[in-house]
């Protein structure tokens, strides 16, 4: 590739925050950290957030490149980045650009903070490696605002854990078919197995979708509702349930309210199913239906020995210290979500309060910390992973890899009610676990769709 071919991609602060290991993602084209940036990781790692952790990955990253026997002209010049395990089409390198002896000239932003001297620094090595193009990446809004305004012609967003472009592509781990759907199948042979009644259709016949195992199958004019078991190039294996048998399912003396819940029941209490993601609007039942499925799954079934409830927010990192108790008591205030639903399903009990402190006493249900997950290995537990939506891909990487033998793990989340700082609905940690696991087959994702709460919420996720 020519030398003028080949970009160069300044790096913002929050970009190695969100992935630490983002200096390995832009294959033939050339990076370039500020020293700005080298500083605000030096600020964040040694905090109490969970971010520090991300900050120092990143750290050590770099240094593996650019430390032992490596010259201070050659980080200037640039080190050429080694390929690694999932980044094999590497070839580019990687530099430190000292954005602290640059004297800016009239015309930049004030430098007077962190931001403006990062827009200040592309500005300068857009000038000073004319014709080659520069480019800033942020997932910060306002500054790739600024730094357009300022005169930067490529300003990007950090896309390449972006597995979708848009939030209305994203797979709801079921398909609707329009009318009908045995009135496309002309051919159609049906067996046993496992007690299960499985049909074998034509692909074209149905469609020729992208199917994949799990995903659930419903029509708009009949009772069908049917799960894919296996797929070929020309054949589609379906397991049949119907719509009745799925709304008639029972956890916990909770059963479905519409037919998406029941998918999701379906799911959550197969024990041939590992991962469980419950998407949709806020009081479409994700968390009552997790929670009922794990009691009865641990208590009545005795499948699993305990349910682990976790979940993350933007502040947990920071004032889950000074909140009294141990942690599971600490823990309370952000899982009221969970003793809501707990106190729904005991509701009718002579008395409520006893019956929920016997039950999550004969569950052992614990409430822990996000932040006191990593490094575990939870064997034998269903472990529901709530709000989610606020988790980046690493982070729900890393949750998912604690998971052990025998676990299963629920995650429930919301994509229009996202907290997290630099976190949109197609970037979110939730986002991508369903794309990335929808061909898994130990994985169902089902979008509840509809709101049952109340009709004042329905009301209010629909209008405001």
């Amino acid at each position: 590739m020519e030398h003028n071919d080949r970009k160069l991609f300044v790096l913002d602060t929050n970009v190695l925050l969100h992935e630490p290991l983002a200096i390995y993602s832009f294959k033939e084209h050339d990076v370039i950290i500020p020293m700005t940036v080298l500083e605000e990781l030096d600020n964040i790692k040694d905090r109490k957030h969970d971010i520090s952790r991300d900050a120092r990955v990143a750290i050590r990253a770099l240094e593996d490149i650019l430390g032992g026997k490596t010259s201070p002209e050659q980080i200037l010049n640039g080190v050429s980045l080694p390929a690694r395990e999932g980044h094999l089409d590497v070839s580019g390198s990687l530099s430190i650009f000292p954005d602290h002896q640059i004297d800016f000239t009239a015309g930049d932003l004030p430098g007077d903070n962190n931001d403006n001297r990062i827009i200040n620094t592309a500005l300068h090595l857009q000038k000073l490696h004319h014709p080659r193009q520069v480019v800033l990446v942020t997932k910060d809004i306002n500054m790739r605002l600024k730094a357009k305004g300022a005169g930067i012609e490529r300003v990007e967003d950090y896309r390449t854990d972006q597995l979708i472009d848009d939030i209305r592509f994203l797979a709801k781990g079921f398909y609707q078919f329009e009318g009908d759907f045995w009135g496309n199948v002309d051919k159609v042979s049906t067996d046993r197995v496992g007690g299960k009644t499985v049909h074998q259709v034509n692909i074209e016949e149905v469609g020729n979708e992208p199917f994949y195992k799990n995903q659930y199958l419903i029509d708009e004019a009949t009772e069908f509702c049917g799960k894919v078991a296996s797929r070929t190039d020309s054949h589609l294996n379906i397991i049949d349930y119907g719509r009745d048998r799925l709304e008639h399912l029972q956890a916990w003396g909770i059963k479905p309210k519409n037919i998406y819940q029941g998918m999701a029941l379906n799911a959550l209490l197969d024990p041939d199913i590992d991962l469980v993601i419950l998407t949709g609007p806020a009081g479409c039942g994700k968390t009552l239906i997790a929670m009922a499925a794990a009691l009865e799954l641990v208590v009545e079934q005795k499948q699993y020995e305990k349910v682990i409830v976790t979940r993350n927010t933007p502040e947990i990192a920071e004032s889950i210290g000074f909140l009294p108790g141990t942690e599971e008591e600490k823990m309370a205030p952000w899982l009221a979500a969970i003793t809501d639903t707990l106190e729904v399903l005991h509701k009718n009990d002579v008395n409520p309060t006893g019956s929920m402190n016997y039950i999550m006493e004969k569950a052992n249900v614990q409430f822990k910390s996000i932040n006191f997950m990593r490094g575990r290995s939870i064997q034998n537990s269903v472990v529901i992973l709530d709000e989610c939506q606020n988790l980046t891909a690493s982070q729900i990487k890393t949750m998912i890899t604690r998971m052990g033998e025998g676990t299963k793990l629920v995650c429930c989340g919301n994509l229009s009610q996202i907290d997290s700082t630099y976190l949109t609905a197609v970037t979110s940690g939730l986002t991508y676990i369903v794309e990335r696991f929808k061909d898994f087959e130990g994985s169902a994702n089902i979008y509840l769709n509809g709101v049952v709460r109340s009709r004042l919420a329905e009301f209010a996720e629909e209008h405001l």
